[in-house]
């Protein structure tokens, strides 16, 4: 298994994107720390997690406020001794926004989104550092890459953060043994925060990829698993974009 004896924290695990994440990352072999707002959710995948032979907790985490941070981690590394990797996939969509010069939805997004990856980052590390490296995998998005005629600029601007976030860390800490990589989804199951299926601008970008399909939340899994696993030793830095031929037009 890619990730056996490996102990992985996954933000926003607890639904969509990070649920199939904490699932695959289990099958794989790593134990999983669940991280997420919804406790109710993350209990649920908790639990299946356990009954199928693997091991999970959940731990509650809003991404965007520093002590919960800090608890969380302790309570990850008081539960399973270490931490290898972590996956910042915690996020919101900019796209159901109906203001796009809303202040407050700048704010938002860029506190999730930008400030939770930041603050991911900076309580990950010197746990990594402990166990002589490991593996984070930041969840950006082809809206880090392209500007986009209907989502809110706070949601393009916090993606492209996250972006060059990723490049800043993974140059001042790959002599520490600590790779960090980006993954860039295009266009996925709708989160609760985006537009919904049905709505005639998310069917016209289905139309426009040029697979002629939104993308599966396992398709996403298995490029970030492909990072976080040994497979990828000798990446760090780089952006692997998962939509469907997209940004290629």
């Amino acid at each position: 298994m890619r990730l056996e004896g490996k102990v992985a924290l996954i933000t926003g695990a607890a639904r969509g994107m990070g649920a199939s994440e904490a699932k695959m990352f289990a099958n794989e072999g790593a134990k999983v720390a669940i991280a997420d707002v919804r406790e109710e959710d993350g209990r649920k995948l908790e639990a299946e997690i356990t009954e199928i032979g693997g091991e999970a907790i959940f731990v509650a985490l809003d991404v965007t406020q520093e002590d919960q941070w800090e608890s969380a981690v302790a309570k990850v590394v008081a539960q399973f001794g270490k931490l290898d990797i972590l996956v910042n996939n915690a996020g919101i969509s900019g796209s159901g926004e109906p203001d796009y010069t809303s202040t407050d939805a700048w704010d938002r997004l860029m506190n999730i989104n930008a400030k939770g990856v930041f603050l991911g980052m900076k309580y990950a590390i010197p746990e990594m550092n402990k166990v002589g490296g490991g593996s984070i995998v930041n969840i950006s998005s082809i809206s880090g890459f392209v500007g986009q005629e209907s989502v809110h600029p706070g949601y393009n601007a916090s993606k492209g953060a996250v972006r060059l976030l990723t490049k800043a860390g993974a140059v001042q800490h790959a002599k520490e043994g600590i790779r960090v990589n980006s993954v860039h989804p295009g266009i996925m199951p709708p989160m609760l925060t985006s537009f919904q299926r049905g709505n005639s601008a998310r069917e016209a970008l289905v139309e426009s990829i040029p697979m002629g399909r939104e993308g599966e939340p396992e398709e996403v899994a298995s490029a970030v698993l492909f990072l976080a696993s040994d497979d990828a030793s000798y990446i760090t830095g780089t952006e692997l974009i998962v939509d469907g031929g997209m940004t290629c037009i």
